[in-house]
């Protein structure tokens, strides 16, 4: 994986091969990070990447100026990587190894960036799960924006706050909003 635009640009980060993720390519996170640039500046964003895996996601955002990302990952593994990798390029990241539906059942922190790619094979229910609770704690700050990856074998249009989606292959990010009163 590499790191597609900002002060790290052109890096190549090597993750260990016995970590149990499958990263967002480069392709898609490209892409992902074009529309971001149209409706944010990255130096005001605070960001949230759940499901964090080797934390490609979070690099990406830091190397473009975002000075508040928080991962979140069960795997002990994959927390060290990220925890190693932002040392390294010293970025600020910070991780909390955690079950990401208990972290969100009992976090406080507020996000503008909410990103997260689960397993493929979720159900529909797993992957219902994160808006549900995102939304219902009031997690995402005024104008932020749910992100979740998914496969192009999965619809999460008819869940609540769907406000559209992108694909890439494959790959599909489907983009969740706060609910204009």
């Amino acid at each position: 994986m590499r790191i597609i635009s900002g002060q790290y640009k052109s890096r190549k980060i090597v993750a260990p091969k016995n970590l149990p993720v499958r990263p967002t390519t480069d392709m898609a996170k490209e892409s992902l990070f074009n529309i971001l640039n149209n409706h944010y500046y990255f130096d005001e964003l605070s960001v949230l990447d759940l499901f964090a895996g080797t934390g490609n996601i979070s690099y990406e955002f830091a190397s473009r100026g975002t000075k508040s990302i928080i991962c979140v990952d069960q795997n002990f593994n994959c927390v060290k990587f990220i925890n190693q990798t932002a040392q390294t390029f010293k970025m600020p990241i910070e991780t909390v190894k955690s079950d990401v539906f208990k972290f969100l059942e009992h976090s406080n922190i507020k996000a503008d960036i909410i990103f997260a790619d689960p397993p493929y094979n979720f159900s529909i229910d797993e992957f219902g799960k994160i808006p549900e609770l995102v939304f219902k704690n009031t997690l995402l700050l005024d104008d932020g924006m749910l992100i979740i990856e998914h496969s192009k074998h999965t619809n999460l249009s008819e869940l609540p706050n769907f406000s559209h989606q992108k694909n890439y292959g494959g790959c599909v990010f489907s983009f969740f909003i706060k609910a204009k009163n």
